[in-house]
């Protein structure tokens, strides 16, 4: 296993390609300053030792040397051995909405953004519970199996957008179903589903239905709301630009609305509760306080430990390398004529 302990010091690596401009710039510079002096013959006469293949090797070497240092900056570590770690915890997966409702913009920034703001949240919060997610509109897509790994779950729930799911409306049915194949069987965990939605539903079957089925299989679900009850249009935008807002088959702008009546039946038919999401810590203090009630179980996990530092090997390459360059001079030698590198001897 493999990773960076100062990733900030990648930006480093953008010093060497303004070496290399600057180089070829005072090449240019040199080069003019010596046709207005003297002629190419004469100066081939005044200075016969004088290399471009070393010049160039000198910056070659100044790079590399470079490169190890910031290398050595940020200070790469490889995990030698995997543990087995043993924790209490239980199974979260979180349902998020991504239909094009989520739009909506009655919640600042707008529905979508502010229940990824609150799933990333909630998953600080959490210590080793285990996390998954999945997204849904017209239809349920995995986004993301039952991990530990947070900041990977993080990374998956950033990547979410309307547009990752062609099938639109609002399936919450198919998003719950979807949900129960993540929970091991075999493991006696206890299973919360977490469903973050505006509450439209267009779904032929009843979602109320899907959460008694949930229910039935140990899984206990929590609805959060995101939006108003009065509503707000679901804008079109280009480049952040509101070009319009969408429109029915009447030609009138469509006003979405949240509807906690329908989350709250599909929270009471799978044991758990209705949670407001206009606040974000309010949110979390609930979901934290549920959490604290419900009773942990204990699994393995296997995770890398013992990282160990590999800076010093890219310290010593750097050093290395400045060395050869301050006895690597940067005129003609024998070895040199005789490969008559770029035609020098000509």
């Amino acid at each position: 296993m493999f990773q960076l302990e100062q990733k900030i010091w990648i930006i480093g690596f953008a010093v060497i390609p303004a070496l290399v401009l600057i180089y070829i710039l005072v090449a240019f510079w040199k080069s003019n300053r010596q046709k207005k002096f003297a002629s190419p013959e004469l100066l081939e006469k005044l200075s016969p030792n004088r290399s471009l293949f070393k010049s160039i090797l000198k910056l070659a070497m100044l790079c590399l040397a470079f490169a190890f240092l910031v290398m050595a900056l940020i200070n790469p570590k490889i995990g030698t051995k995997l543990e087995t770690v043993r924790s209490e915890g239980v199974d979260i997966v979180f349902a998020v909405d991504v239909s094009k409702s989520m739009l909506a913009e009655d919640i600042a920034p707008n529905r979508l953004e502010k229940s990824k703001q609150l799933v990333s949240q909630i998953i600080n919060n959490l210590v080793s519970d285990r996390v998954g997610i999945v997204a849904y509109a017209g239809k349920a897509f995995p986004q993301l199996p039952i991990t530990t790994d947070y900041a990977a779950a993080k990374l998956f729930l950033q990547g979410m957008n309307t547009d990752m799911i062609s099938s639109q409306g609002t399936a919450i049915n198919e998003a719950i179903e979807l949900a129960r194949t993540f929970y091991d069987a075999e493991d006696q965990t206890s299973k919360i589903l977490i469903i973050i939605s505006d509450g439209e539903d267009h779904s032929e079957t009843s979602a109320s239905d899907a959460a008694k089925n949930a229910q039935n299989d140990g899984i206990k679900i929590f609805t959060v709301g995101v939006g108003d009850v009065k509503g707000g249009p679901i804008p079109i935008k280009r480049n952040g630009i509101v070009l319009n807002y969408k429109k029915d088959q009447n030609d009138e702008t469509v006003i979405t609305k949240l509807d906690e009546d329908n989350l709250k039946a599909i929270a009471r038919n799978a044991d758990g509760q209705y949670i407001n999401g206009s606040s974000t810590a309010g949110v979390v203090n609930s979901i934290k306080e549920i959490l604290d009630t419900i009773e942990k179980t204990e699994f393995e996990s296997q995770q890398v430990a013992d990282y160990k530092d590999q800076f010093q090997w890219f310290l010593v390459f750097a050093i290395a390398v400045l060395f050869l360059d301050i006895f690597l001079l940067e005129r003609k030698t024998a070895w040199l004529r005789k490969l008559n590198l770029f035609n020098e001897n000509i």
